[in-house]
């Protein structure tokens, strides 16, 4: 008898680790401090929008690629913020999610042979996104703060010998996840002129765009000249209004990259869940004082756990936007990544991602640690009691970097 075999893509990539380490947290009762899920409330505003809109009964399908009100609402918003015009009727495609946003523009513009240029470490999803696509990814690496950089960046010439008339893709996470990265105007002026040089779709994931930090500055790739036309810009509300159950995401992206994305997302998912889109443009109709107090509240929290963690022992990488720290746990004495992961979960009940997962060859990541703070400060106490259980190095006195 023959045996019934899954795909080939899919024996290419794991199960997200993520996730996994959210479940062994709930496992061992530990604080969740793996998973970038903010637990504390939504703001009310949008959660009323939500009752009043299942209760107004729109409960049915919406237009496939998007609400109109939502649609009108992003590119309102979108041309406010960084005076490029964007037209909802050809340019936004609504779907579930960033993530579903993710494969489906991954799907819509890359063909098997292909190459997308991904910048580890990376968000977990990238990688097999590409590979779902058939494409195959090429590694751009970036390289921890230190003397002569503040931030984490990444070598131009390495970035150069990635392009070929292969390349059909490059995927920017600004600001990043999971080092906390911003990709400035020079790093972004880079990367354009070589995707415009080699004929590259720029795909840039923006949904920490409001979570800032010591006055840095968003800049979208789209807005660069001679970008609007090769920018697929992927956001959500996720992380701004902290839903990320509602699984409401967008493409902003020129009309013939959109036309490609909605009938992939057609076929998909059909669309995102028609009252919460209401909402979603209810959210993005919040005060400019949402979005200040927003970035200030989250600059507390990271100031925190930077300071519980160092306490710790931890080497910490500052980040300068998105709602993660990036530590270095080489002092600590373990085999690798995981088995520090799954010591800390189980053994002290703290629950944090194993740097691997990040990268192309675990062997990258296995000094590394990410812990998140998007937390109440009743879940960043309990951290900070558990993680006063954990033996401390010997090595003392290392300061922690942006470098």
């Amino acid at each position: 008898m023959v045996r019934p075999r899954t795909s080939l893509k899919a024996a290419r990539f794991t199960e997200s680790v993520i996730r996994e380490m959210t479940r062994l947290s709930h496992q061992y009762d530990a604080v969740n401090l793996s998973q970038g899920f903010p637990d504390f409330p939504a703001p009310e505003a949008i959660k009323r929008a939500a009752c009043d809109a299942i209760l107004a009964d729109i409960n049915q399908y919406a237009v496939t690629w998007g609400a109109k009100p939502l649609r009108d609402a992003i590119a309102a918003d979108f041309s406010r913020r960084y005076g490029t015009p964007v037209n909802p009727e050809t340019q936004l495609t609504v779907c579930c999610g960033s993530t579903e946003a993710m494969v489906a523009t991954m799907l819509a513009i890359v063909d098997p042979g292909d190459e997308v240029i991904v910048f580890e470490p990376f968000y977990e999803n990238y990688g097999p996104d590409a590979v779902l696509s058939g494409a195959t990814p090429r590694f751009v690496k970036l390289r921890e703060p230190d003397g002569t950089h503040s931030d984490w960046w990444f070598d131009r010439d390495e970035l150069r010998a990635a392009f070929n008339n292969k390349t059909r893709a490059i995927i920017i996470n600004t600001p990043n996840n999971p080092t906390g990265k911003i990709f400035d105007h020079d790093d972004l002026s880079e990367i354009a002129r070589l995707c415009q040089q080699w004929g590259t779709i720029a795909v840039t994931d923006e949904i920490y765009e409001h979570i800032l930090y010591d006055g840095a500055k968003h800049v979208p790739m789209a807005t660069l000249d001679g970008m609007a036309d090769r920018t697929v810009t992927i956001n959500s509300v996720s992380k701004t209004f902290s839903v990320t159950g509602w699984r409401v995401g967008w493409t902003i992206a020129p009309p013939d990259i959109a036309g490609a994305i909605r009938k992939v997302h057609d076929f998909l998912t059909v669309g995102a869940a028609a009252p919460l889109q209401e909402a979603s443009a209810a959210a993005l109709g919040l005060p400019a004082s949402y979005y200040r107090d927003l970035a200030a509240s989250y600059q507390i929290r990271r100031d925190r756990l930077m300071g519980i963690l160092k306490e710790a022992g931890f080497v910490c990488y500052e980040p300068r936007g998105a709602y993660y720290i990036m530590t270095d746990i080489a002092a600590f004495g373990f085999p690798d990544d995981v088995a520090f992961a799954r010591h800390l979960v189980t053994e002290i009940g703290v629950g944090a991602v194993p740097g691997s997962s990040f990268y192309r060859e675990p062997a990258s990541g296995r000094t590394k640690l990410r812990f998140c703070f998007c937390k109440k400060d009743e879940t960043l106490s309990a951290a900070e009691a558990r993680l006063a259980r954990l033996r401390r190095p010997a090595l003392e006195g290392r300061q922690a970097g942006r470098g």
